[in-house]
């Protein structure tokens, strides 16, 4: 879909469409206000008759409004106005772009960024209203071979704003643009089937994002891991016929001497569960375990694209978690590149088997902070749902960053404990530590494992179980959470 910035007065558009909201109960925003009265009262006399109520997120299609330019104009129930608030903004935009689709109208529009959101700028509502509009567009139906009979969706987007926003408004849509494009090739990524998306082809895909933005790609390989010590992350991929991959991508828009930001997502491109087997109900979804490497490749992106002005460096370690006779077995003991060896309890604890050597490796750039990514834990879906992610940090300031990118970005992120009272759980008789801590605080005693090996730099893990896809009717990777990522890094580049 494209997207642009426009100067003017909805009521002289000409459009296919043009898109104002109406308050409840009946009453008419400033741009419907201006076509109700060119048009002689059409509209107040459209709520009058109760055709719309003003109820969010309700829609209304009129056609030949008199003396209004538009072929159209569409009517959005904006709610209660004294409770018209960001997700009111946010419900009233999907409500308008799913009708505007429905319709068939090849162009539109949009009035709504003039309606007042508290604490929220002209630029946060462009932000948005880029980013749900292409996420209530998005489909992935590459791999049907009929596509579902759909009438032509809608091809481009006119924002109204006022003259003294424009600049601003069309600084953001270049970022809002790129954000969206991180986040569908997220989507992208976490949709296909496990037989397509292996850790090869995350590779693959790193080095092609790596030749269009002109960033360092580097992928080792076994060999490679080996001979770092890398024992921890691959004694999970054991088991599988696919090689595992340490995935690296580079992007430098700094001067060499700025530390780098490095982000390391979890790719686990199908989980088993390995030896501990996981039950066959929903097992399909467990193709969405690579989520976290795939925001990292869609954040990365999104600053390639945006030329921010900072290093970022992604590492994406990636393989198949598969039982077979040379899987790795519950009493297995590991030693990861950090030296530390682990006694495998749980061989379904295994994202943070490959995150843990991958953390070792990020020590050798150097990093102002890192984050890490991973559909970690089924405990954080118990604790936070489906709504927010899970946010660990030794770094209080850090986390405090990541919490204010995510509530921005309306990709929030709720901040967990990581008291070192937790560590006894991970206790051994064996090895160092224990790869699972018990049913008690299971979120919480991963993260602590991964902080074991963050001592040496400004850390934090977002655990995304709970928020990289969805199931049911809806099922589909999310893109979460590549806007709370993006935020931050546009956030930090502002800094440095």
């Amino acid at each position: 879909m494209e997207f642009s910035i426009k100067i003017g007065s909805l009521e002289k558009q000409r459009s296919a469409c043009v898109v104002t909201g109406v308050y409840a109960p009946r009453k008419l925003s400033p741009s419907a206000s201006l076509i109700d009265r060119v048009s002689g009262g059409y509209l107040s006399g459209i709520t009058r008759r109760g055709d719309m109520q003003g109820k969010l997120g309700s829609t209304l299609l009129l056609h030949n409004v008199p003396k209004i330019a538009s072929e159209r104009v569409l009517l959005v129930g904006l709610g209660r106005e004294q409770e018209f608030n960001e997700q009111q903004y946010l419900d009233a935009v999907r409500a308008a772009v799913k009708a505007l689709n429905e319709t068939g109208v090849p162009e539109a529009v949009l009035g709504l960024a003039e309606l007042p959101v508290k604490t929220r700028d002209i630029a946060w509502k462009v932000l948005q209203t880029v980013l749900v509009a292409m996420d209530s567009t998005y489909r992935f139906d590459r791999l049907k071979s009929k596509r579902d009979e759909e009438k032509k969706p809608l091809g481009k987007l006119t924002l109204m704003v006022e003259r003294s926003q424009s600049n601003r408004s069309e600084a953001v849509l270049k970022q809002a643009l790129a954000i969206a494009e991180g986040v569908k090739l997220t989507k992208d990524l976490g949709n296909l089937p496990p037989n397509i998306c292996t850790p090869g082809y995350l590779a693959e895909q790193a080095s092609q994002i790596a030749k269009k933005h002109n960033l360092k790609a580097e992928v080792l390989e076994q060999k490679d891991m080996e001979k770092l010590g890398m024992g921890s992350l691959l004694s999970v991929a054991r088991g599988s016929n696919q090689p595992p991959k340490l995935i690296v991508l580079q992007y430098s828009g700094a001067a060499k001497k700025q530390k780098p930001v490095v982000l390391v997502g979890k790719g686990v491109t199908f989980d088993t569960g390995g030896i501990s087997i996981k039950p066959a109900a929903e097992m399909d979804e467990m193709k969405f375990d690579m989520c976290g490497a795939a925001s990292v490749l869609g954040s990365i992106k999104a600053a390639a694209q945006m030329r921010l002005p900072l290093n970022v460096v992604g590492i994406i370690p990636t393989t198949e978690n598969m039982p077979s006779g040379n899987a790795s077995r519950p009493g297995d003991i590991v030693t990861s590149m950090s030296g530390q060896t682990i006694e495998i309890l749980n061989t379904d604890a295994e994202g943070r088997l490959i995150l843990c050597d991958a953390l070792t490796y990020a020590e050798r750039f150097h990093p102002a902070v890192v984050i890490d990514i991973a559909t970690l834990t089924g405990s954080c879906v118990i604790a936070l749902g489906h709504v927010a992610s899970g946010l660990f940090s030794s770094d209080e300031v850090l986390a405090r960053e990541l919490l204010n990118a995510g509530e921005y970005a309306h990709d929030r992120a709720w901040q967990m404990p990581l008291w070192d009272d937790y560590q006894e759980q991970l206790k051994s008789n064996f090895a160092d530590m224990a790869n699972i801590g018990g049913r008690p605080a299971g979120s919480i005693t991963a993260a602590c494992f991964l902080a074991r090996f963050t001592k040496k730099y400004s850390w934090a893990h977002l655990d995304i179980a709970g928020t990289a896809w969805k199931s049911g009717k809806e099922k589909g990777a999310t893109g979460r959470p590549v806007p709370l990522l993006s935020q931050f890094l546009i956030r930090k580049a502002a800094k440095a």
